[in-house]
């Protein structure tokens, strides 16, 4: 297990109640061990077995309450390792001189401090705290490098496993080679979705716009998903001339992962159709945004959304409708997978400039098509507005 240390004010038994409530929970829940020096010293120096604490520590956080002298030296040392991407700030709420519970003469952080940021705490309310403090605590995880040589993971990859072997499975029983998978995470995670507010969330999040939605489902015991022991998941699957399969779930921490048929399987064998896929990547971005909007996720958090096509070796790009592809472009390559980092306010800001991220890679390897610009944001726009073309 990971070391966290804790730096704060020492006897005091309010914040000793903090430490007990809120600091230690929290590290706990997130993979840390969590130590202070005089519960877990050594029985040396106490001075030399802070800095190895400071020094052999993955996670810091120091509490500023009351501007004791020896917190600050900590804190600058920490600073001098270059630790400050390891180091969280805390002090109570009216140590904040922006705070209306700031006393003029009282205590409040130093000048050299006061611009960074800061997780304050109300004694009222320390299970709060707690959360948040869980929230930046796995963000530090993320943006702390990696120091072995493996690139670092934010997928489950456990969990992804999974659920892929039970997808593929389904979409192998009804004969079917094409695909579109989609899977969703947090590189800074911090959610813990009962099951009952997941299936709320997912059922607002459909799009019903164009065939069987993104994360299909509707009220029915048939066509409702199942609730498991760490999330929800769905499965849909037709066989026969009709023949299409969904597979998606959603884990509690707000991780999507969706199997997907082919629409091109049911209308023209052998082919991708090139605005039916944009309209898919345009769902599949739109339904992030509705789907963790209402999971309350802030719009800043980053989300990581990869897209894979599959079964597309010797497929031919073209078109459905009234939009045309002239030539035959071809493809020999059987996969596509691509990833983009994001966020719910790009997503409404710069949508068509995510489709592009997706469409991209995907329509190069059909002879290197590229697709209007043009073209490609009336089909985004109009899909939007509820109309497929």
């Amino acid at each position: 297990m990971k070391q966290a240390f804790i730096i704060m004010q020492i006897g005091n038994d309010k914040l000793d109640l903090v430490y007990r409530k809120a600091f230690v929970p929290a590290l706990k829940e997130s993979g840390f061990d969590p130590k202070r020096v005089d519960k877990h010293n050594r029985g040396g120096l106490l001075k030399s077995e802070i800095v190895d604490f400071i020094e052999t520590s993955d996670i810091i956080i120091a509490d500023l309450t009351n501007e004791r002298p020896n917190c600050y030296l900590e804190v600058g040392y920490t600073m001098g390792l270059d630790k400050f991407r390891n180091l969280i700030l805390t002090a109570q709420e009216d140590h904040n001189q922006d705070s209306p519970n700031h006393k003029r003469d009282g205590p409040k952080i130093h000048f050299d401090l006061s611009g960074y940021d800061i997780l304050f705490w109300d004694k009222n309310n320390l299970e709060g705290f707690k959360e948040e403090l869980k929230k930046r605590i796995n963000r530090r995880i993320a943006i702390i490098a990696d120091s072995s040589s493996e690139p670092k993971s934010y997928w489950n990859e456990e969990w992804l496993s999974k659920h892929r072997k039970n997808a593929f499975t389904g979409l192998k029983n009804i004969g079917a080679s094409g695909f579109m998978e989609i899977r969703m995470t947090f590189p800074e995670n911090g959610l813990n979705i009962i099951q009952g507010d997941l299936l709320d969330a997912a059922n607002q999040a459909q799009i019903k716009t164009f065939g069987w939605p993104i994360g299909a489902m509707n009220n029915s015991q048939d066509y409702r998903p199942k609730p498991t022991s760490d999330g929800i998941v769905m499965e849909l699957s037709f066989d026969g001339e009709d023949k299409s399969y969904d597979y998606w779930t959603i884990k509690k921490d707000g991780s999507f992962y969706l199997l997907k048929s082919l629409f091109e399987d049911k209308r023209k064998q052998g082919h991708i159709f090139f605005n039916t896929r944009i309209v898919r990547i345009t769902e599949t971005l739109l339904y992030a945004a509705r789907l963790y909007s209402r999971l309350k996720v802030d719009s800043n958090s980053d989300i990581l959304i990869g897209i894979k096509h599959g079964g597309l070796k010797d497929r031919i790009l073209s078109a459905v409708g009234g939009r045309i592809i002239f030539n035959d472009y071809k493809s020999v390559e059987d996969e596509v997978d691509w990833e983009v980092k994001t966020n719910l306010k790009e997503i409404e800001s710069d949508l068509i400039k995510l489709v592009h991220d997706f469409v991209d890679p995907l329509f190069i390897i059909f002879d290197y098509y590229k697709v209007d610009e043009g073209v490609l944001k009336d089909i985004v726009e109009n899909f939007v507005r509820g109309k497929v073309t």
